[in-house]
C-alpha cells in the first residue's frame, strides 16, 4: 500500500511516519506542500500516486484564528478541499482527514455521536467544520473524517509536556476543572488511523479520541502523579479566571460507536494510555535537556 501523509512534522505526523517506516510512504510538510495551492496538491498526488492520503496538516492556533479567520480557512477549509478535489479525479486513493472536537458547541452532558448536529462557537472551530462539508461533499465514498481533541505527544508542543516542565518547578499550578474532554496519546490515534485504512472500513465519520474523560484539573494531576510530583501542587481554578480570545468547549467528550460498527475496537482508557505516554514524553524532555 501506497501512503502519503500530509503534515509529516506535526505531533500526529511524526508518529504516523514511524508507524509507517516499514511501509511505501512519503511524507509532505510545508513547504514542499502548500494545501492552499492547486498547483501544490496537485503535484504531490500525482508524484506519490498514493492508496491512502492522512491529511494531519492544520492551522491550530485556536485564539490566532480569532483575528485571522481567513488564513485559518484556507488551511483548515480550501486544503482539505483541494485534497478531496485532486483524488477525486484519479480512479483510486482515500483521504483521511483530520477534524477537531471544536465542531460541536461544547454544550452537552452526554458524549457527542459522529452524527451529531456540530455547532461550532469558534473561528478555528468553523474552519474545521467546512473542511469536512468539502471532504464529505467531492469525495463521499473514498473519504473518512475522523476527529480527535486534546491531543498530546511526543514530538511539538503541547499540554502535557507543558505541564511536566511546571512540575519541576517549586510553584503550585491552577488548571480549569470545568473543561471536560479526553486527553488522547497521538501514538494511540497514528495507530488506529492505520488501522482505520487497513481494513478497507466504510466512508464516514470517526471520533478519533482516548476512552473515559477528565477535567483539565484531573488530567493535570494524574500528570504530576506520574511522574513523581506531588499531586496536591495542582490546584483547581476556572475557565473564567483564564480569559482566552476563543471560547473553549466546556464539553468535548465524544462518542466511539463508528469503531464499533466498523469492525474496530475503539481505543484504550485515557488513563491506560497515559500510564505508558506521560513518563515516555517526560524521558524525552529530560534528554534533551
Amino acid at each position: 500500500m501506497r501512503w502519503l501523509i500530509i503534515g509529516c512534522n506535526g505531533q500526529l505526523g511524526t508518529d504516523l511516519m514511524t508507524l509507517l517506516a516499514a511501509e511505501e510512504v512519503i511524507g509532505l510538510d510545508y513547504p514542499d506542500i502548500d494545501i492552499t495551492e492547486a498547483e501544490s496538491v496537485q503535484r504531490a498526488i500525482s508524484t506519490a500516486d498514493p492508496q491512502i492520503v492522512i491529511n494531519a496538516a492544520a492551522y491550530t492556533a485556536v485564539d490566532a484564528a480569532e483575528e485571522d479567520e481567513a488564513t485559518a480557512l484556507a488551511v483548515n477549509g480550501r486544503g482539505p478541499e483541494l485534497l478531496a478535489h485532486a483524488l477525486a479525479a484519479r480512479e483510486h486513493g482515500r483521504l483521511i482527514h483530520l477534524s477537531t472536537d471544536y465542531v460541536f458547541p461544547g454544550t452537552a452532558s452526554e458524549p457527542y455521536t459522529e452524527e451529531a448536529a456540530p455547532g461550532p462557537q469558534s473561528a478555528y472551530g468553523r474552519t474545521k467544520l467546512a473542511g469536512e462539508q468539502a471532504v464529505r461533499a467531492i469525495l463521499p465514498e473514498r473519504s473518512q473524517v475522523v476527529r480527535t481533541a486534546w491531543l498530546y505527544g511526543e514530538h511539538g508542543n503541547n499540554f502535557v509536556k507543558t505541564m511536566i516542565r511546571l512540575a519541576s518547578e517549586p510553584e503550585t499550578v491552577s488548571v480549569v476543572d470545568d473543561q471536560f474532554g479526553q486527553p488522547t496519546w497521538s501514538h494511540d490515534l497514528a495507530a488506529h488511523l492505520l488501522r482505520l485504512a487497513e481494513k478497507d472500513t466504510p466512508a464516514g465519520t470517526y471520533h478519533g479520541t482516548n476512552a473515559g474523560q477528565c477535567s483539565w484539573y484531573e488530567f493535570t494531576r494524574e500528570i504530576f502523579s506520574l511522574i513523581g510530583a506531588d499531586p496536591q501542587r495542582v490546584l483547581p481554578t476556572t475557565t473564567a479566571a483564564f480569559p482566552r480570545p476563543a471560547p473553549r468547549p466546556a464539553f468535548s467528550v465524544l462518542g466511539h460507536d463508528g469503531w464499533r460498527k466498523a469492525g474496530i475496537t475503539p481505543m484504550r482508557n485515557w488513563r491506560e494510555a497515559a500510564t505508558v505516554a506521560v513518563p515516555r514524553i517526560a524521558a524525552g524532555i529530560a534528554a534533551d535537556s
